[in-house]
């Protein structure tokens, strides 16, 4: 990550050092620039600490900090993708994690990343049965398929599902991602 907080010109101090000084040197015209200086340096810093509510909330937070929240909670990002779905990826972290190795929730991280819904087809199923030994729900293969359609995909979107799909499926699933164009309705 390149950049990061620094100076910010004219960006006056919450609390200016030379207001605090003792009354001896309210009006030592050196000792008041030289304080001055110290709160061009401290602005910054007071500024972050002032608004640090704000960067934890991924919709307000800098860009390049929600990148770096992003790592903290765990969101599944890549760094390519637009700023809006990278602050909704953030956001819903948590929730997600909740719950990770589901449908719904490989659903929505699939949906975070893309910004569409994908198509997912599973051999699993819930059932329960009364009498011991009944039937078992679904297919008794596992497998997982989930599939994307996008306008314009390329090879990279089939590498990112794929390792989202790795990622977010029930550990024990086999899987086969499959990324296809979007059918494009004429245009009049």
């Amino acid at each position: 990550m390149t950049g990061g907080r620094g100076s910010v010109d004219g960006l006056g101090s919450s609390a200016p050092i030379g207001a605090m000084l003792p009354a001896v040197f309210a009006d030592d015209d050196l000792a008041q620039r030289f304080v001055a200086g110290l709160d061009d340096v401290f602005a910054p810093l007071l500024n972050v600490l002032d608004c640090l509510d704000t960067y934890f909330d991924p919709a307000l937070t800098p860009v390049d900090f929600a990148r770096w929240l992003g790592t903290w909670v765990g969101a599944e990002t890549d760094g390519g993708e637009p700023e809006h779905r990278l602050r909704a990826a953030v956001a819903a972290a948590a929730r997600l994690h909740r719950v990770r190795g589901t449908r719904r929730g490989l659903s929505e991280a699939v949906r975070l990343a893309f910004g569409v819904a994908p198509d997912i087809t599973e051999s699993g199923g819930a059932n329960w049965s009364a009498r011991p030994l009944g039937p078992f729900p679904g297919t008794p293969r596992p497998r997982l398929h989930v599939a994307v359609r996008l306008p314009h995909p390329t090879p990279a979107d089939t590498h990112r599902l794929d390792t989202l799909v790795a990622a977010a499926r029930p550990a024990h699933m086999p899987y086969t991602v499959e990324v296809t164009a979007a059918e494009r309705t004429p245009q009049r």
